[in-house]
């Protein structure tokens, strides 16, 4: 997480809290020239309303003017994390334990990078999943710590 991150989840936790919602994720980013502060939100029971993300987003604004941790011009953007909600934290993973997940990691397990099937199981090891290889379900272990990037996914 970078400094920049880290003090708006600083600045936005208060307001969710308040709100009653929960912080999915922050990113600041460069897009072709413009910067973007993106923030994440959802309720703790999943779906979000635009009018609680521009409550959200006007209190934040509000406290990024004062604060001030962001020197160079950005466009503040908060809304819903949509139906492929990135897994980041041990609770989102134990939350998604039966539904469809896609999990990449950063070395190759079996030979495959990238993983995709129903999450049966999240813990101290990592996550186990049932995935679909041709006409047959086998279940695969992923390590936590070989897990580089992990969503919900939408199961066709």
């Amino acid at each position: 997480m970078s400094k920049i991150t880290s003090e708006v989840e600083v600045l936005v936790t208060p307001i969710l809290e308040q709100e009653g919602l929960e912080l999915v994720d922050i990113e600041f980013v460069k897009e072709g020239r413009e910067w973007f502060l993106r923030v994440f939100i959802d309720t703790p029971g999943g779906g979000i309303d635009i009018d609680q993300c521009a409550a959200v987003s006007e209190q934040l604004s509000e406290k990024l003017d004062e604060a001030d941790p962001i020197t160079q011009n950005y466009f503040l953007e908060v809304s819903s994390p949509g139906a492929e909600r990135p897994l980041k934290k041990e609770k989102d993973f134990e939350k998604a334990v039966g539904s469809f997940v896609h999990i990449r990691t950063y070395e190759p397990i079996d030979g495959a990078k990238e993983f995709e099937g129903y999450l049966l199981s999240y813990g101290d090891e990592g996550a186990e999943l049932e995935m679909k290889v041709k006409t047959r379900k086998v279940k695969v272990g992923i390590p936590k710590d070989k897990i580089a990037f992990a969503r919900l996914a939408i199961d066709f």
